[in-house]
């Protein structure tokens, strides 16, 4: 299944990927954290790790290692602005449930 984009959040990334002059996509990940359990972390990506899965949807890599892929399989990313508020979204079929806070999940 990998990782999807949506056109929105593609957009974002490629603009922050311009404007920082450097990078080959958006690396992405869950850690252990938080009330819940994982997390997800994202970074600008510099380089592509030997083990490294690399999905590309709109022209923007997004670069996933191995284990954290297992978590986010089936996942849309998608970049929203609802009033003042605006940030990536992650549509992740394999959550069984967030904390309150909305910062962890669990699987």
């Amino acid at each position: 299944m990998g990782i999807t984009l949506t056109e929105s959040a593609a957009k974002h990334i490629n603009g922050y990927l311009e404007a920082r002059g450097k990078g080959i996509g958006l690396r992405l990940g869950v850690k252990t954290s938080g009330c819940s359990g994982y997390a997800y972390v994202f970074e600008v990506a510099d380089e592509i790790e030997k083990d490294d899965v690399v999905i590309e949807n709109f022209g923007v890599k997004v670069i996933v290692d191995p284990k954290s892929l297992l978590y986010l399989d089936g996942t849309e990313l998608d970049y929203t602005r609802e009033g003042l508020n605006e940030g990536f979204k992650f549509n992740n079929p394999n959550v069984a449930d967030t904390c309150g806070c909305g910062e962890s999940f669990t699987v």
